[in-house]
Order: C-alpha cells, then sequence, then structure tokens
C-alpha cells in the first residue's frame, strides 16, 4: 500500500513543471541568473545614431547587494575617471574636472543615447518591482508583467519575457505610467562567464520617442565580488579605479 502512495505522489510531481515557481520566485532566479548578488563586471556600451556613427564607453562596475553600484569609465580618454554611484535610489556622477559628486536622477543618461541612467546602473528587477500577472506563452516562455515599488522607479511598469528552461529574459518593454511604450529591451547572446554565469552577453534597446537611434550593451566578463561598504560611498568615487583589475 505504501509503495502504490509513493508511486503515485511521485507521478504526480513528476508530471509538474520544471520550473513550477509564482511570479517573485521567477522574477529573483532571473536577477540572480543575470548577475551574483555582488559582483564585478566590465560592460561596452554603444550608442548607434541614424546616419551610422557611433560612439563607445567602457564601463567598470561593481554591485554589492540589493542597492548599491559603482561604475568606472574606463574609455574613451574623454570620459576617463568619471564614476557614478547609486545607492538605492539616489544616484550621482563624479567629474575629475569639477572635483565633487553631482545628483543626478534615472530618467537622465549620462553617456546620452538610449539607455538612462536606470538601464546603465541597474539593481534586481526583484527590489524594485512587483510582480502582478504572470502568464506561459505558446512559445515557451513566462511572460511577467511587472509594476514599480514606488514613483521613484524609472519605468511605471514592465512586461518581462522569460526563457522557461532558462530563466534569462529575452525582452522587455519598458512602460510609463500614462502606459506610453518609452523602450524594448532585447537579450541576446547567451555566453558562459564563469563561475556558473551563463547570460545574454549583449544587451539591445530602441524606442519609438528616438527614432533611429540604437544603444547596445555589450558585457565582456561577468564575475562574483565582494567589496567593503567604503566603497560604496561619495568619498571613494574619485579612487573606484584603485579596485579595477590591473
Amino acid at each position: 500500500m505504501l509503495k502504490t502512495v509513493f508511486a503515485a505522489l511521485f507521478a504526480v510531481l513528476a508530471s509538474l513543471p520544471a520550473y513550477a515557481l509564482d511570479g517573485a520566485d521567477i522574477l529573483k532566479k532571473v536577477d540572480r541568473n543575470l548577475e551574483p548578488e555582488s559582483y564585478e563586471s566590465y560592460r561596452k556600451l554603444i550608442n548607434i545614431e541614424p546616419n551610422g556613427s557611433e560612439q563607445d564607453y567602457v564601463l567598470y562596475t561593481v554591485k554589492k547587494g540589493s542597492d548599491k553600484l559603482m561604475a568606472l569609465f574606463t574609455s574613451p580618454a574623454s570620459e576617463k575617471g568619471r564614476s557614478t554611484l547609486r545607492l538605492g535610489d539616489d544616484m550621482w556622477l563624479y567629474i575629475p574636472e569639477v572635483g565633487k559628486p553631482i545628483r543626478i536622477n534615472s530618467l537622465q543618461s549620462v553617456i546620452g543615447g538610449v539607455f538612462n541612467n536606470a538601464d546603465i546602473l541597474r539593481l534586481d528587477y526583484s527590489v524594485e518591482y512587483n510582480v502582478e500577472k504572470i502568464e506561459e506563452t505558446s512559445d515557451g516562455q513566462y511572460l511577467l508583467s511587472l509594476k514599480a515599488v514606488n514613483d521613484a522607479v524609472a519605468y511605471d511598469r514592465l512586461k518581462m519575457w522569460v526563457d522557461k528552461a532558462k530563466l534569462l529574459p529575452t525582452k522587455i518593454e519598458c512602460y510609463a505610467a500614462s502606459g506610453l511604450l518609452i523602450k524594448t529591451l532585447y537579450f541576446t547572446d547567451i555566453k558562459d562567464f564563469g563561475g556558473g554565469i551563463v547570460r545574454p552577453s549583449v544587451v539591445t534597446t530602441d524606442s519609438p520617442l528616438y527614432k533611429g537611434y540604437k544603444s547596445v550593451m555589450i558585457y565582456a566578463a561577468v564575475k562574483a565580488k565582494t567589496l567593503p561598504d567604503e566603497v560604496f560611498t561619495l568619498d571613494f568615487m574619485p579612487r573606484v579605479g584603485t579596485i579595477q583589475p590591473q
């Protein structure tokens, strides 16, 4: 009798989807699959104008926990030494020639182009958004409908398509509170970065508000790394280069 019960239970469990998760669990797993909770990375950001001209930037980025992120410009030469800091909803830009941090906001962009500061200095999606609805699409994806936790978040709502098997985003549509589509992010070219990090290496964005313009973010390295809280302070912004691997 007991064997029959266990066999029936096993059959039921085996029939469940591989990821029988609620929306919040899926979003948290998406965050961790994209990056470790604390990490360092190198990214190239490329702004492409309608005439085909390009402007490239390289950023060294470190993040700690759910609310601390610092990024340092390493190129082009005109931007080298600039750094940006995010602590929760607060953001700053440090310019060596100015000599002190300047407050910036999430909808501005320190590099121009379609990516704004919220995209460049992104915290975990599960920190900034709640899952209001989850659907399963016919092409093997979850579709998450996300609502910002407060008015300080750059986008009021997101629609996120997530690959069921990999639990990685494939596309995100970003909306204003009015329902206006601000931009779309496309996640492509999955790459093994080592240390168990397998994620899209390219994020491309376009916007109906900037017709003909496109911005691309290419990840060259992502690695788990823990740093002291001292790194994520206004006083440390001029010295971010001292923690950059040589």
